[in-house]
């Protein structure tokens, strides 16, 4: 579906109330969080994904294994759930388009659809008015010169739909960088995003909530560090002035009310030497960069998308505790269940599940709380399983 073609009708919003059922497509680890949220909150819990006892399907009341694009298992989802949501954002267009035909999808598939493609993702978001680094679509070898010429060296080349933690996405400094590139674009008939260098300072992100009444909250702003392209750290309240803070937060409420938003959306933002702000990539739905807030506020972002997608009153987001997520990997797994009966009560742990810890692999998270976040990056280096070269 090269095109969104919808013809839904308007939507009379409802609000869903426990013990109704909410189904989530999708069940990997932020649908496990969902889903976990949404029981505590009274509801049910189906979820829909191809692997047999997923995250999610633990945890939830019922799991329909089926592939994201069957629109047979979509329609067994929503046969059995009063309201949809989302964990991910690939997701078959053509089942994401029926579910809103057909069902009650109260985000819609528009916001998904956009931001399946960089392209898309980029126009829009700057059709709200927010600024994103200089960018040039590439469908050919033409486009990837033309797009050098304009951006300089060096660049970023990455795919326009399916990338993720870097996958999909080439830094072009030297000569050899541009061959290789100009043969990956040759070879895959597919779309690509030539994205100038920007030298921040800082990555950080923010995340909003809104319900369908048009109710609308922020999170705090969230300081992220990444490593070898996957998040590493996240750590809130944002070492940055409070300035910046309203800067990024004013973005995230345009963002929402311009996408008219249903649920969650993460902004990943750069920050610049002279103060401003830019947006990098946008995602729909709860975030690796938010899971500081279990620990860190009065309301989970978790809680909070389930209270938007069933059109409750959102909660308190206020920030209770200074803390620091940090990622457990597959390769540090076995180190930090090592050392969890020495660990004091300020370290949280969240596993999700999975059965098979591959390096690289997203294993679980650690919230760790401290009167600073300087404090609690002490506390993480003290470990000594990860590599905090550099962090301070």
């Amino acid at each position: 579906m090269s095109e969104l073609i919808n013809t839904a009708p308007s939507i009379q919003h409802k609000v869903i109330l426990p013990p109704s059922a909410i189904g989530i497509l999708g069940g990997g680890q932020l649908g496990r969080m969902m889903a976990l949220s949404a029981r505590e909150m009274g509801y049910h819990v189906v979820t829909l994904d191809p692997t047999q006892n997923s995250p999610c399907g633990q945890v939830a009341d019922k799991q329909i294994t089926a592939s994201f694009d069957s629109l047979e298992g979509a329609r067994l989802l929503a046969c059995e759930v009063d309201v949809l949501t989302y964990e991910f954002e690939n997701i078959s267009a053509e089942v994401a388009n029926q579910l809103e035909l057909n069902s009650y999808l109260p985000q819609g598939y528009r916001l998904l659809y956009t931001t399946q493609n960089r392209i898309r993702e980029k126009a829009a978001i700057e059709s709200a008015g927010v600024a994103v680094a200089p960018y040039v679509p590439v469908r050919s070898v033409d486009d990837l010169r033309h797009g050098l010429a304009c951006l300089g060296r060096p660049a970023l080349l990455k795919t326009a739909e399916g990338g993720y933690d870097g996958k999909g996405q080439f830094v072009l400094s030297s000569a050899r960088d541009v061959a290789e590139a100009e043969g990956r674009v040759r070879a895959a008939k597919r779309e690509w995003v030539l994205e100038q260098f920007v030298p921040f300072v800082k990555e950080l992100s923010v995340i909003v909530a809104r319900n369908p009444q048009g109710e609308l909250k922020t999170f705090p702003v969230a300081e992220n560090i990444h490593c070898d392209n996957i998040l590493h750290l996240s750590m809130a309240p944002a070492r940055v002035s409070e300035a910046i803070k309203q800067q990024a937060e004013a973005i995230a409420v345009k963002l929402a009310e311009a996408f008219q938003l249903v649920g969650l959306l993460a902004i990943e933002l750069f920050l610049l030497d002279n103060g401003q702000l830019l947006v990098n990539e946008l995602a729909p739905r709860p975030h690796n960069s938010g899971h500081y807030t279990q620990q860190a506020c009065r309301t989970s972002q978790f809680e909070q998308h389930v209270r938007a997608v069933c059109n409750l009153p959102l909660a308190d987001t206020t920030l209770i505790q200074p803390t620091v997520m940090v990622n457990i990997l597959g390769e540090h797994l076995a180190a930090v269940l090592d050392v969890l009966p020495q660990l004091d009560p300020s370290f949280k742990l969240h596993l999700y599940g999975k059965k098979e810890a591959k390096p690289k692999r997203k294993m679980g998270h650690l919230n760790v709380m401290a009167d600073d976040p300087s404090q609690a990056l002490a506390k993480i280096k003290a470990l000594k399983i990860w590599n905090m070269e550099g962090i301070e």
